[in-house]
């Protein structure tokens, strides 16, 4: 045997070693979901908090327009401006304060144009690690009956 076969051959069994290794992808589903996984639940976190500030924004906007439609139409209820940024404050369940919110009366003598308006600007707090995002601030505002 020459020494040249004597090297070949244990060189030869360590390539195929290695080839059946590479070509091995039982560990592969594994690597990949590790690769995708943070991209994926971040992607499902953005969603959710995106789902949520759209709620929020829903939330106030039934708000603003159900109390100035109390305003307008139910003084027993909504007579004060108190009474009227509370019920604001109740009307969409979310449990917002009633400082979120202000009513502008409308003016003594009917003129056309005229309405109750409510506002509301609230602020929302993101904790986002690793992004410095500035808090948005929601605003809403209804005007009824016009």
């Amino acid at each position: 045997m020459s020494t040249r076969a004597a090297i070949s051959r244990p060189c030869a069994a360590l390539l195929q070693r290695a080839g059946a290794v590479v070509c091995d992808d039982s560990g592969a589903t594994a690597v990949e979901f590790g690769l995708i996984a943070p991209a994926l639940f971040g992607f499902l976190v953005g969603a959710l908090g995106l789902g949520f500030v759209l709620w929020l924004q829903n939330a106030l906007d039934y708000s603003v327009t159900a109390a100035a439609r109390c305003a307008a139409d139910s003084p027993s209820t909504c007579g004060t401006s108190a009474q009227i940024t509370q019920f604001a404050a109740k009307a969409s369940g979310f449990g917002f304060n009633s400082s979120v919110f202000t009513y502008t009366a409308p003016a003594p003598a009917p003129a056309s144009g005229t309405c109750y308006k409510v506002t509301a600007s609230y602020s929302i707090n993101l904790n986002i690690p690793l992004l410095d995002i500035n808090n948005p601030t929601l605003t809403s505002s209804a005007c009824y009956p016009n």
